[in-house]
């Protein structure tokens, strides 16, 4: 079966090509690929080429394909995997499988399978690592599923301790008193979903960002209304002027917070989100730096008497992965919150290169499709002179100009369809 991808040569090569699959093995599975997230890493693999770490340094002589927040369906299962797997079946990948130690991972480090392709070629790997997810559902929240496994696997990694036990309980504290920083990025935006949606809830969230259009959406998103009827007390609060700490103590009731996640490698940010921490606080740095330079203070007279902390987290594990997906198909989350632009396949390689200068949120990539990547604030205004857009812009503000299953079964059915050179 022949497929089209995009492939990884080196630093910023990337092409759009047709090839043949080779057939499969019996440890295999033959699968289509029907959506795909584009991420920041991505574009730090297409930046660095056999520099990263999960790209082979053999890359120019044997591309890799790229993508690694997909979503598909199985067409043929080889004979090992036929008693889990069967063809019709929707999945889901995670991408961090950790075979036998390995960094390697779809999207960077096979010739075969990756998110950016119609088809691909599942390796063994993935099913011995329990990698491969059933996930029933619209397409697009089973390529989210990956991102919202990171912010998962961070709310699971703060912990709390009680004086005199040496037993760290993990997990944010329930009832307790939450901020997110920066907070209203496509990652903040799924937090503030989790938080309010999971098991494990506080009875405050404040949530902090100093641009204040992306405030009022958020708000409007998930309001206040929203949160108190899940018991929890929500407040947005804009940082960029007055005393933040100050206000944020405030609201706190003076007591600072038992859990505080810092979602923007900024130093006054990271400081910022110390200087509120209560005690036995845990401070989540979630957002990822790109200089191995980066600092900032801490208070470590807190640390010794009042017990604050520190923690970290680069993406999710599999049983986060899975919680993101049972949730998505239970209602209880709504990925498309992240989701601010929408593209074919022939838009991935321009969007991946300039990833960092296309503001907003995630951009979702329908691999059948001859697209451009397009914002769905610009549906309306596109509508005038093109009726696709049209629709697009009427189902969209059916569900508060979010992305949302109807959209998704509209563009699968009445889209361009890609046709390969």
């Amino acid at each position: 079966m022949k497929t089209t991808a995009v492939r990884i040569y080196g630093k910023n090569d990337l092409r759009l090509e047709t090839f043949e699959l080779p057939p499969i093995k019996e440890d295999e599975i033959l699968a289509k690929v029907v959506s795909d997230s584009i991420c920041m890493s991505s574009y730090k693999a297409a930046k660095q080429g056999a520099d990263h770490k999960r790209v082979p340094d053999d890359v120019a002589e044997h591309p890799t394909i790229i993508g690694h927040e997909f979503c598909g369906v199985i067409l043929e299962v080889g004979k090992k995997w036929q008693d889990k797997y069967k063809p019709g079946q929707q999945f889901s990948v995670q991408p961090a499988m950790n075979y036998k130690g390995s960094l390697y991972a779809p999207g960077y480090s096979y010739q075969y399978i990756g998110g950016d392709a119609t088809y691909i070629v599942i390796p063994h790997e993935v099913m011995e690592t329990n990698c491969l997810l059933a996930y029933s559902g619209p397409f697009f929240g089973g390529s989210l599923a990956e991102p919202m496994s990171c912010i998962v696997g961070g709310f699971h990694a703060n912990y709390h301790t009680t004086p005199g036990v040496y037993v760290h309980d993990m997990g944010i504290k329930e009832g307790g008193k939450a901020a997110i920083l920066a907070g209203v990025g496509p990652m903040g935006l799924g937090a503030i979903d989790y938080a309010l949606n999971c098991d494990r809830r506080p009875s405050l969230l404040v949530v902090t960002d100093i641009d204040e259009a992306r405030l009022k959406r958020a708000e409007g998103i998930f309001s206040p209304e929203y949160a108190k009827a899940r018991g929890v007390e929500l407040h947005y609060l804009n940082t960029g002027s007055g005393d933040p700490v100050a206000e944020l103590k405030a609201l706190s009731g003076g007591t600072g917070y038992d859990d505080v996640f810092v979602f923007a490698p900024v130093k006054p940010v990271v400081e910022q989100g110390d200087a509120i921490l209560g005690r036995d606080g845990c401070l989540n740095f979630f957002a990822g730096p790109t200089s191995p330079d980066f600092a900032a203070m801490f208070n470590f007279y807190n640390v010794h008497y009042g017990s604050t902390h520190i923690c970290g987290t680069s993406g999710g594990n599999t049983a986060d992965m899975v919680e993101s997906l049972t949730m998505m198909s239970e209602g209880k989350l709504t990925p498309s919150v992240m989701i601010t632009h929408v593209g074919g396949l022939n838009a991935v390689i321009e969007t991946t290169l300039n990833l960092p200068n296309i503001k907003g949120g995630k951009k979702l990539i329908y691999n059948e499709l001859d697209m451009p990547l397009t914002a769905i604030e610009d549906f309306a205004e596109l509508g005038k002179t093109d009726p696709f857009f049209k629709d697009l812009a009427d189902i969209c503000s059916r569900h508060h100009n979010l992305w949302n299953a109807e959209a998704e079964e509209y563009v699968l059915k009445n889209g361009k369809k890609f046709q390969a050179e």
